[in-house]
Protein backbone atom coordinates (compact mmCIF):
# COMPACT_ATOMS: atom_id res chain seq x y z
CA UNK A 1 0.00 0.00 0.00
CA UNK A 2 1.22 3.65 -1.04
CA UNK A 3 0.49 6.69 -2.25
CA UNK A 4 -2.02 6.94 -4.95
CA UNK A 5 -3.04 7.23 -7.70
CA UNK A 6 -0.74 4.93 -9.75
CA UNK A 7 2.24 6.58 -11.31
CA UNK A 8 3.53 8.49 -8.21
CA UNK A 9 7.38 8.12 -7.17
CA UNK A 10 5.98 6.40 -4.09
CA UNK A 11 3.93 3.87 -6.47
CA UNK A 12 7.66 3.34 -8.45
CA UNK A 13 9.56 2.80 -4.31
CA UNK A 14 6.47 0.44 -4.05
CA UNK A 15 7.18 -1.84 -6.86
CA UNK A 16 10.38 -1.94 -6.38
CA UNK A 17 9.84 -4.05 -2.81
CA UNK A 18 6.55 -5.54 -3.65
CA UNK A 19 5.88 -9.15 -5.37
CA UNK A 20 2.35 -8.33 -6.03
CA UNK A 21 0.24 -6.10 -6.50
CA UNK A 22 0.11 -2.29 -4.88
CA UNK A 23 -3.00 -0.83 -3.42
CA UNK A 24 -3.11 3.08 -3.24
CA UNK A 25 -4.72 5.45 -0.39
CA UNK A 26 -4.70 9.32 -0.49
CA UNK A 27 -2.84 10.40 2.31
CA UNK A 28 0.25 9.01 4.52
CA UNK A 29 -1.52 9.07 7.55
CA UNK A 30 -4.19 6.18 6.01
CA UNK A 31 -1.46 3.90 5.14
CA UNK A 32 -0.07 3.88 8.71
CA UNK A 33 -3.23 3.47 10.43
CA UNK A 34 -4.12 0.67 8.46
CA UNK A 35 -0.46 -0.75 8.86
CA UNK A 36 -1.20 -0.18 12.30
CA UNK A 37 -4.58 -1.32 12.48
CA UNK A 38 -4.06 -4.87 10.53
CA UNK A 39 -6.10 -3.67 7.34
CA UNK A 40 -2.57 -3.69 5.64
CA UNK A 41 0.37 -5.53 5.61
CA UNK A 42 2.77 -3.27 4.08
CA UNK A 43 3.12 0.59 3.55
CA UNK A 44 5.62 2.61 2.01
CA UNK A 45 5.62 6.16 2.81
CA UNK A 46 8.23 9.00 1.63
CA UNK A 47 10.54 9.58 5.19
CA UNK A 48 12.78 12.52 3.32
CA UNK A 49 13.50 14.60 0.39
CA UNK A 50 17.24 15.59 -0.08
CA UNK A 51 16.11 19.01 -1.06
CA UNK A 52 12.70 19.84 0.58
CA UNK A 53 13.75 17.78 3.56
CA UNK A 54 11.40 15.78 5.55
CA UNK A 55 7.70 14.60 4.61
CA UNK A 56 6.39 16.07 8.47
CA UNK A 57 2.89 13.69 7.78
CA UNK A 58 5.01 10.80 7.97
CA UNK A 59 7.01 11.85 11.31
CA UNK A 60 3.38 13.01 13.08
CA UNK A 61 1.93 9.23 11.96
CA UNK A 62 4.77 7.48 13.31
CA UNK A 63 4.86 9.51 16.14
CA UNK A 64 0.59 8.43 16.70
CA UNK A 65 0.40 4.74 15.31
CA UNK A 66 2.72 1.58 16.54
CA UNK A 67 4.46 0.18 13.08
CA UNK A 68 7.92 -1.39 12.47
CA UNK A 69 10.79 0.21 9.89
CA UNK A 70 11.53 -3.00 8.49
CA UNK A 71 13.42 -1.40 5.16
CA UNK A 72 14.65 2.12 3.70
CA UNK A 73 14.26 2.20 0.14
CA UNK A 74 15.75 5.39 -1.72
CA UNK A 75 14.77 6.66 -5.07
CA UNK A 76 16.58 9.33 -7.10
CA UNK A 77 14.24 11.63 -8.24
CA UNK A 78 13.92 12.92 -11.86
CA UNK A 79 11.45 15.48 -12.79
CA UNK A 80 10.52 16.07 -16.30
CA UNK A 81 7.59 18.72 -17.46
CA UNK A 82 5.25 17.12 -19.38
CA UNK A 83 2.05 18.54 -21.10
CA UNK A 84 -0.42 18.32 -24.56
CA UNK A 85 1.63 21.05 -25.75
CA UNK A 86 3.66 24.71 -25.47
CA UNK A 87 0.11 26.23 -24.55
CA UNK A 88 -0.04 26.03 -21.10
CA UNK A 89 -1.06 28.00 -18.38
CA UNK A 90 -0.98 25.91 -15.34
CA UNK A 91 1.45 23.81 -13.86
CA UNK A 92 0.13 21.34 -11.15
CA UNK A 93 2.35 18.64 -9.65
CA UNK A 94 2.55 17.89 -5.72
CA UNK A 95 4.03 20.46 -3.90
CA UNK A 96 7.48 18.82 -3.07
CA UNK A 97 7.71 18.49 -6.62
CA UNK A 98 6.92 22.00 -7.67
CA UNK A 99 9.62 23.60 -5.25
CA UNK A 100 11.87 20.91 -5.86
CA UNK A 101 12.00 22.55 -9.97
CA UNK A 102 11.22 26.14 -8.53
CA UNK A 103 14.38 27.82 -10.35
CA UNK A 104 13.69 25.82 -13.54
CA UNK A 105 10.24 27.12 -13.50
CA UNK A 106 11.41 30.60 -12.36
CA UNK A 107 13.21 30.79 -15.20
CA UNK A 108 12.02 28.83 -18.20
CA UNK A 109 7.79 30.08 -16.91
CA UNK A 110 7.70 32.58 -14.76
CA UNK A 111 4.25 33.95 -15.56
CA UNK A 112 2.59 30.47 -15.65
CA UNK A 113 0.62 29.57 -12.74
CA UNK A 114 1.59 27.07 -10.31
CA UNK A 115 -1.20 24.14 -8.69
CA UNK A 116 -0.35 22.24 -5.94
CA UNK A 117 -2.12 18.69 -5.85
CA UNK A 118 -2.39 15.59 -4.00
CA UNK A 119 0.30 13.72 -5.87
CA UNK A 120 2.31 13.86 -9.11
CA UNK A 121 0.28 11.76 -10.88
CA UNK A 122 -2.84 13.46 -10.08
CA UNK A 123 -1.04 16.42 -12.23
CA UNK A 124 -0.54 13.74 -14.88
CA UNK A 125 -4.14 13.58 -14.82
CA UNK A 126 -4.63 17.20 -15.23
CA UNK A 127 -2.48 17.40 -17.83
CA UNK A 128 -3.94 14.38 -19.59
CA UNK A 129 -7.63 15.91 -19.20
CA UNK A 130 -6.65 19.82 -19.68
CA UNK A 131 -4.54 21.14 -22.36
CA UNK A 132 -3.90 24.52 -20.85
CA UNK A 133 -2.67 22.54 -17.85
CA UNK A 134 1.06 20.75 -17.71
CA UNK A 135 2.50 17.94 -15.11
CA UNK A 136 5.75 18.05 -12.92
CA UNK A 137 6.24 13.91 -12.99
CA UNK A 138 8.68 11.19 -13.72
CA UNK A 139 10.06 11.11 -17.65
CA UNK A 140 7.75 7.68 -17.93
CA UNK A 141 4.08 8.99 -17.25
CA UNK A 142 4.85 10.63 -20.78
CA UNK A 143 2.98 8.92 -23.63
CA UNK A 144 5.90 7.54 -25.89
CA UNK A 145 7.61 10.82 -26.16
CA UNK A 146 11.66 10.61 -25.11
CA UNK A 147 12.32 12.05 -22.55
CA UNK A 148 15.81 12.28 -23.05
CA UNK A 149 15.83 16.09 -24.08
CA UNK A 150 17.80 18.48 -21.59
CA UNK A 151 15.81 20.83 -19.29
CA UNK A 152 14.99 23.84 -20.99
CA UNK A 153 14.80 22.16 -24.84
CA UNK A 154 11.37 20.92 -26.48
CA UNK A 155 10.70 18.27 -28.84
CA UNK A 156 8.10 19.15 -31.19
CA UNK A 157 7.08 15.52 -31.98
CA UNK A 158 3.73 14.52 -31.41
CA UNK A 159 3.47 11.15 -29.08
CA UNK A 160 3.40 7.92 -30.64
CA UNK A 161 0.44 6.19 -30.57
CA UNK A 162 -1.97 8.93 -30.31
CA UNK A 163 -3.46 12.01 -32.44
CA UNK A 164 -2.98 15.27 -31.50
CA UNK A 165 -5.84 16.64 -29.00
CA UNK A 166 -6.64 13.36 -27.67
CA UNK A 167 -4.92 13.86 -24.34
CA UNK A 168 -1.29 12.34 -25.33
CA UNK A 169 1.67 13.85 -23.22
CA UNK A 170 5.07 15.20 -24.63
CA UNK A 171 7.86 15.29 -22.56
CA UNK A 172 8.83 19.27 -23.03
CA UNK A 173 11.75 19.11 -20.87
CA UNK A 174 13.22 16.66 -18.61
CA UNK A 175 16.11 16.50 -15.83
CA UNK A 176 14.04 19.98 -14.15
CA UNK A 177 14.82 19.20 -11.01
CA UNK A 178 17.15 22.22 -9.58
CA UNK A 179 19.80 19.70 -8.22
CA UNK A 180 20.93 16.33 -9.73
CA UNK A 181 21.37 14.52 -6.35
CA UNK A 182 17.77 14.94 -5.62
CA UNK A 183 16.43 11.75 -4.29
CA UNK A 184 13.78 10.49 -1.59
CA UNK A 185 14.25 7.90 1.19
CA UNK A 186 10.74 5.61 1.72
CA UNK A 187 10.50 3.49 4.69
CA UNK A 188 8.50 -0.04 4.48
CA UNK A 189 6.85 -0.24 7.62
CA UNK A 190 4.85 -3.57 8.92
CA UNK A 191 2.96 -4.38 12.10
CA UNK A 192 4.50 -4.22 15.42
CA UNK A 193 5.15 -7.73 15.35
CA UNK A 194 7.66 -7.60 12.67
CA UNK A 195 9.90 -5.30 14.39
CA UNK A 196 13.29 -6.10 14.12
CA UNK A 197 16.55 -5.90 15.51
CA UNK A 198 19.11 -6.79 12.53
CA UNK A 199 20.21 -4.08 10.26
CA UNK A 200 22.73 -1.55 9.51
CA UNK A 201 20.17 1.43 10.79
CA UNK A 202 18.04 1.83 13.28
CA UNK A 203 15.09 4.88 13.52
CA UNK A 204 13.59 6.22 17.06
CA UNK A 205 10.78 7.96 18.23
CA UNK A 206 11.12 10.01 21.45
CA UNK A 207 8.46 11.78 23.41
CA UNK A 208 10.83 13.17 26.47
CA UNK A 209 7.81 14.76 28.09
CA UNK A 210 10.16 17.34 29.63
CA UNK A 211 11.66 20.98 28.87
CA UNK A 212 14.57 22.55 30.27
CA UNK A 213 17.79 23.57 29.54
CA UNK A 214 20.54 21.04 27.62
CA UNK A 215 17.16 18.21 27.77
CA UNK A 216 18.31 17.68 23.91
CA UNK A 217 21.98 17.37 24.10
CA UNK A 218 21.31 14.68 27.10
CA UNK A 219 19.43 12.74 24.48
CA UNK A 220 22.03 13.13 21.57
CA UNK A 221 25.16 12.60 24.21
CA UNK A 222 24.75 8.72 25.07
CA UNK A 223 25.01 7.93 20.91
CA UNK A 224 28.06 9.88 20.59
CA UNK A 225 29.93 8.43 23.61
CA UNK A 226 29.25 5.04 22.24
CA UNK A 227 30.72 5.93 18.53
CA UNK A 228 26.84 5.78 17.62
CA UNK A 229 26.57 8.32 14.55
CA UNK A 230 23.22 10.15 14.21
CA UNK A 231 21.96 10.42 10.17
CA UNK A 232 19.26 12.60 11.61
CA UNK A 233 17.43 14.88 14.00
CA UNK A 234 13.91 16.02 13.98
CA UNK A 235 12.04 17.35 16.25
CA UNK A 236 7.99 17.72 15.77
CA UNK A 237 5.20 19.55 17.91
CA UNK A 238 3.41 16.76 20.07
CA UNK A 239 0.09 18.76 20.01
CA UNK A 240 -0.69 18.30 23.61
CA UNK A 241 0.57 22.25 24.25
CA UNK A 242 2.76 24.61 22.49
CA UNK A 243 6.80 24.10 22.63
CA UNK A 244 6.11 20.49 23.77
CA UNK A 245 8.49 18.29 21.26
CA UNK A 246 8.57 14.50 20.11
CA UNK A 247 12.14 14.02 18.21
CA UNK A 248 12.84 11.73 15.50
CA UNK A 249 16.01 10.08 15.63
CA UNK A 250 17.99 7.89 12.45
CA UNK A 251 21.20 6.16 13.33
CA UNK A 252 24.02 4.13 12.51
CA UNK A 253 23.54 0.69 14.03
CA UNK A 254 21.54 -1.81 14.61
CA UNK A 255 19.46 -2.88 17.93
CA UNK A 256 21.32 -6.22 18.37
CA UNK A 257 24.60 -3.91 19.10
CA UNK A 258 25.05 -3.49 22.81
CA UNK A 259 26.59 0.10 21.93
CA UNK A 260 22.92 0.87 20.51
CA UNK A 261 20.95 -0.73 23.28
CA UNK A 262 23.00 0.95 26.08
CA UNK A 263 22.76 4.37 24.83
CA UNK A 264 18.88 3.84 24.31
CA UNK A 265 18.47 2.76 28.09
CA UNK A 266 20.18 6.21 28.88
CA UNK A 267 17.68 7.88 26.55
CA UNK A 268 14.63 6.07 28.37
CA UNK A 269 16.13 7.19 32.09
CA UNK A 270 15.96 10.78 30.77
CA UNK A 271 12.22 9.92 29.24
CA UNK A 272 11.05 8.36 32.89
CA UNK A 273 7.35 11.03 32.34
CA UNK A 274 7.81 10.14 28.66
CA UNK A 275 8.25 7.37 26.08
CA UNK A 276 10.83 6.13 23.40
CA UNK A 277 9.51 4.26 20.90
CA UNK A 278 11.93 2.09 18.86
CA UNK A 279 10.60 1.42 14.70
CA UNK A 280 13.59 -1.27 14.44
CA UNK A 281 16.34 -1.93 12.25
CA UNK A 282 16.71 -2.21 8.66
CA UNK A 283 18.62 -2.00 5.79
CA UNK A 284 18.61 -0.02 2.72
CA UNK A 285 17.73 -0.83 -1.48
CA UNK A 286 18.64 1.91 -3.59
CA UNK A 287 16.40 2.15 -6.69
CA UNK A 288 17.82 2.69 -10.08
CA UNK A 289 14.81 5.73 -11.44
Amino acid sequence: MTLGPSGTYSHRAARAVSDGDVSFRESVTSIVEAVASGAATRGVVPIENSIEGSVTETLDALADDDVAVVQEVVTPIRHALLAQGEGFEVVASHPQALAQCRGFLDEQYPTVAREAVASTATGVERAREDPSVAAIAHPDNADGTDSSEPAGRTDSSEPAGREPGEGALRALAADVQDRTSNATRFFVIASPEERSEAGGKSTFVVYPNANYPGLLLELLEPFAERDVNLTRVESRPSGDRLGDYCFHLDVEGGLYEDRTQNALAVVRDICEDGWVRELGSYDVKTVVS
